[in-house]
């Protein structure tokens, strides 16, 4: 199979897997769609923020596990092939980009889901555990400190494109990786708004919030 074909399936596949959102099986479980609650969005945040840490965790857990599925996947069949490994690093770095692209821009949300972090950690963690728990530990520790996600946000695609210049050794996952912070940027662009406005709600205040009910209750 040539490259041109690989680089398609990567791009159609890694796509449709990152439009599956674990926001949708909070949703089948609690009743509550967190695109209508909270801040709209479909990730782990606004879900810990509407339906609290359980709900939080589970899409989280899911969002986080397609990003390690797709690229796991990809390399243990690039492993049988002869590319160098230039273009696997190339490669393995695009699956995570249209991962994140799909959780981003699911064409049946109508190309608004969510914004990516949870799988960015999984894509950290199946190029390299060590690198995966850098990442979530400096997500973790600076979101804590500032009291803000955003900045622990910043930090975990800090750690990506680190690794992508510094330790790849390949051109294109530079830049695949440096698209995916401007990606994230541009998609954070609100809750940057809010930060200089210091109205962004505070980490602390989503363990004071409480938990939205269906209204089916």
């Amino acid at each position: 199979m040539n490259l041109w074909l690989w680089i398609l399936i990567i791009v159609i596949g890694g796509y449709f897997l990152g439009s599956l959102h674990g926001s949708k099986m909070a949703q089948w479980f609690s009743g509550v769609n967190v695109k209508e609650q909270g801040s709209k969005n479909s990730g782990a945040s606004n879900a810990t923020m509407v339906l609290g840490w359980k709900y939080g965790a589970l899409v989280a857990i899911i969002d986080i596990g397609k990003g390690i599925l797709a690229v796991l996947l990809l390399s243990y069949f690039l492993n049988s092939t002869s590319f160098p490994n230039e273009q696997i690093v190339y490669l393995l770095f695009l699956m995570g980009a249209m991962v994140v692209i799909g959780h981003n821009f699911p064409i049946w949300m109508n190309f608004d889901g969510g914004k990516g972090t949870a799988s960015v950690i999984g894509i950290l963690f199946a190029i390299d555990w060590k690198l995966g728990s850098i990442g979530l530990a400096l997500f973790v520790i600076t979101s804590l400190l500032s009291d803000f996600i955003l900045i622990g946000v910043l930090m975990l695609y800090l750690v990506l494109c680190s690794y992508a210049i510094f330790f790849t050794g390949g051109y294109w996952a530079s830049v695949i990786a440096i698209a995916l912070f401007l990606l994230a940027i541009w998609k954070h662009i609100d809750n940057v708004k809010r930060f200089k406005m210091k109205t962004e709600p505070r980490l602390s205040s989503v363990f004071k919030k409480k938990k939205v009910t269906s209204s089916s209750d």
